[in-house]
């Protein structure tokens, strides 16, 4: 569990929305000893507490408000130079929207509640995770539910978090997972972090005294006093002034002002939620793949796009005597290759990857010669030749024997399912239903 300081916030402009937080340390470079929060009774776990029969634990983020007004200093700043699609306030919620890392909602409630959901771009703890993780169980009644129940079955929901009683908490994930929060929302984590954020602006960099006039800002907008003049000595006289304090006041960091707060949510009595993770399903597939028969059908007739195919290996045998072994899987945008017991022999002074990309293209070549309406096109293909001879086995149905499974790579199940797609449906495989994305997904009340 990562930790991060709590600094020192006036609470009074939060009232009792306001979660309370500890004071620093006098010595400024040593913060107070993380808590050790009361365990719930029937809890084993450090730092875990049972809701529902399930495990959650805690999150140590900067508390609600202090979060906020981090947010909303930025997004002003941001939007002052003309890049608040970044991190912005809407009329309800703290946004981000970063192409480069992931999207984040931040929004407060009644009641020292609040909730921050998201996604990172690469970390999806809901998808990646083996099993697969569902960011909702659990959760409290009062979350947006709206909102985040669309979000979590289009698989766009990385990562909930929510603060009550005191203390944020998420779903504990039964194997370490990275969902990417606290790079999505790096900036906020600490008041340094995001003093310098603030003085990276294009229009504040390498300026005198930079550093206390963004560190003045963020102390300002705790305390509710972001104007036009504290905004100016960061941005410089170019800067839109007048939509960075639109967003100051939206935010609730000026004078008269309050952080807005969304309305208590309600679960939704039913919604559709993955019991599978991506690896999962892939290999729920990949295993009865293993499992299935080979639908017979009549063996494509010899083509010119074999014969070239053959003859190429022949000159490529790594022995020079003509015997050579292709493995290879193909689908209409991938291919793939195993070394076979005598693989193709790279030539003297031949580019890197050149035999590769000529195996490719002859291989493409002989399953567009070999496709049929009917019978679609084999996935799986394997040729040994000799000096003088060859054997060919092709696979439409089946995982063959041959072809080493890791577990982890495979055939994807989109491209999978064009392939039968292109068939009639009498020769469409036994794990064919297995592809649904549905498959993945229980419903749950």
């Amino acid at each position: 569990m990562i930790r991060f300081r709590v600094e020192d916030v006036d609470t009074h402009r939060f009232g009792t929305d306001r979660a309370p937080v500890k004071r620093r340390h006098p010595d400024r470079n040593h913060a107070h000893p993380a808590r050790n929060p009361a365990r719930p009774r029937g809890c084993r776990a450090p730092g875990g507490i049972w809701h529902s029969g399930l495990m959650l634990t805690d999150v140590d983020l900067p508390a609600p408000g202090l979060l906020w007004t981090r947010w909303a200093a930025l997004s002003a700043a941001m939007t002052g130079i003309d890049r608040g699609e970044l991190w912005s306030i809407d009329g309800s919620r703290a946004r981000c929207d970063d192409p480069d890392t992931g999207w984040a909602r931040f929004a407060l409630l009644d009641g020292r509640r609040a909730v921050l959901y998201g996604a990172h771009r690469d970390h999806h703890a809901a998808v990646s995770a083996d099993p697969a993780v569902d960011p909702l169980t659990g959760a409290p009644d009062w979350l947006p539910w709206a909102d985040l129940t669309p979000l979590a079955e289009n698989d766009r929901l990385g990562f909930v978090i929510w603060h009550e009683s005191g203390r944020w908490s998420r779903v504990r994930y039964q194997h370490r997972s990275e969902d990417g929060l606290t790079e999505v929302i790096a900036p906020l984590l600490t008041e340094e972090r995001t003093v310098s954020a603030l003085r990276a602006l294009p229009a504040a960099a390498d300026r005198a005294g930079i550093r206390d006039i963004a560190a003045g800002l963020l102390h300002a907008a705790i305390r509710g006093e972001v104007d036009t003049g504290r905004l100016g000595a960061l941005l410089g006289d170019t800067a839109d002034l007048e939509a960075a304090l639109a967003v100051a006041e939206r935010g609730g960091i000026t004078p008269g002002t309050r952080p807005p707060r969304i309305a208590p949510g309600q679960r939704p009595p039913m919604r559709r939620v993955r019991r599978l993770s991506q690896g999962e399903h892939d290999r729920l597939v990949w295993a009865a793949m293993h499992e299935s028969a080979e639908l017979r059908r009549p063996a494509p007739p010899d083509t010119d796009e074999l014969a070239t195919l053959v003859r190429w290996l022949q000159e490529r045998a790594p022995g020079g005597e003509g015997r050579c072994s292709l493995l290879a899987y193909a689908d209409a945008t991938s291919f793939s290759s195993q070394p076979g017991e005598h693989p193709p022999a790279d030539r003297p002074g031949e580019q890197r990857y050149a035999v590769f990309r000529r195996l490719t293209e002859l291989v493409r070549a002989l399953r567009r010669a070999e496709s049929d309406p009917r019978y679609g096109r084999w996935l799986f293909l394997r040729i040994e030749t000799t000096a003088t001879t060859f054997q060919i086995e092709r696979r439409y149905d089946s995982w063959p024997s041959w072809w080493h499974d890791d577990g982890v790579s495979g055939p994807w199940r989109t491209n999978l399912q064009d392939e039968v797609d292109g068939r009639h449906p009498r020769w469409r495989p036994s794990w064919t239903p297995l592809l649904d994305p549905e498959v993945a997904y229980r419903p749950t009340s």
